[in-house]
């Protein structure tokens, strides 16, 4: 396997580790955000546009994480060797 290679597959497995991370970090920092807007300017719906801003965060994560998997798939998709079928007709097993 090349150097390339190697480091591709590094950095895909870092991306797939840190979408759960990335979820539970978006979501604190929206909470926290909420909390000290709500404490500095003193109005309760502060807080909770924290939290909204948290999870939209998080969302917006995991749509990236999808993108990019289904753009990975979409560059294997038409490899012989993941293909069910060959020539028209059922590969046989090797």
């Amino acid at each position: 396997m090349s150097k390339d290679k190697k480091i591709k597959k590094i950095i895909s497995g870092v991306y797939d580790l840190s979408l759960g991370i990335s979820i539970v970090v978006a979501i604190v920092l929206g909470v926290g955000v909420g909390y000290i807007l709500k404490k500095w300017l003193g109005f309760e719906w502060l807080f909770w546009l924290g939290v909204f801003w948290g999870i939209g965060g998080a969302l917006l994560n995991i749509k990236k994480a999808y993108n990019r998997t289904k753009k990975e798939l979409e560059t294997i998709k038409d490899d012989i060797k993941y293909s069910y079928y060959q020539d028209g007709e059922k590969k046989k097993d090797v």
